[in-house]
């Protein structure tokens, strides 16, 4: 089981996954999100989605263990489902999207939960249920091919104005439930090989440290500064990845 050799590989991965870890940790849903742009920087889209499907597998489990049954019963099971829909349209699609393309949707989709971030609540309409679902099937259709799918369910949890701490468990589930979910379809499609289980289980450990750190942290740490650094990351690399994409289509 040969792991990537790549140094640039692993300086990127191991503070991509850290940052993930520490997002599961409690301080800041928003830094799981750039895992896979950063990643995508270094090696191809498809790939970094693969390694970081068992580390976000694993570590989705110590944050549904911090909020068990503390989710919207209701809304989860919703948007579970419109997830599962979602993830459903990856599996068959994933393979017409070539590299480029899938840069250019994952810097759509990180600057897109940038945008929904500094959205004002008090602003946006209580969605119906049929927008759930549609929202939420979006979701998983994003979050199958970049494991960044999160602007259209949190911003559709963000309009029906929920606790915070039920906010916080109903999209632990919501994304632990799609992780699960791609993990018979990433090894039907090949994309989860011996080489990205071996990868992805080496930086599980950075992730651990980083879910405890973010505990530790979460009592240290100003929430709205490392909101702030997670939200300058996923700007530059969004741009990043979204210029590469765009340039590479139309020369």
């Amino acid at each position: 089981m040969e792991l990537i050799a790549d140094p640039w590989f692993w300086a990127i991965g191991i503070f991509a996954v850290f940052l993930t870890g520490i997002s599961k940790g409690g301080v800041g849903g928003g830094a799981g999100g750039v895992s896979t742009p950063l990643l995508s920087l270094v090696i191809s889209p498809v790939a970094a989605a693969a390694i970081m499907l068992p580390v976000l597998c694993l570590l989705d489990i110590f944050g549904i263990r911090a909020y068990l049954w503390k989710w919207d019963a209701a809304v989860t099971r919703r948007i579970v489902a419109g997830g599962l829909i979602g993830t459903v349209g990856g599996a068959l699609t994933i393979s017409w999207l070539d590299d480029n393309w899938i840069r250019i949707m994952i810097g759509v989709i990180a600057l897109g939960f940038l945008a929904v971030s500094y959205l004002p609540r008090r602003n946006v309409a209580k969605p119906s249920n049929r927008a759930g679902w549609l929202l939420s099937a979006l979701s998983g259709y994003a979050t199958f091919i970049t494991h960044a799918g999160g602007p259209p369910v949190i911003g559709y949890m963000l309009a029906l104005r929920m606790d915070k701490v039920a906010f916080i468990a109903t999209s632990l589930v919501f994304f632990a439930a799609m992780n699960y979910a791609k993990i018979l379809p990433y090894y039907w499609l090949g994309l989860l090989d011996a080489r990205a289980i071996a990868t992805g289980l080496a930086l599980v450990p950075v992730g651990v440290a980083g879910v405890y750190f973010g505990i530790w942290l979460q009592q240290r740490m100003s929430g709205v500064l490392f909101y702030r650094i997670v939200h300058v990351l996923l700007f530059l690399t969004g741009t990043k990845l979204l210029y590469d994409g765009i340039t590479a289509i139309y020369p």
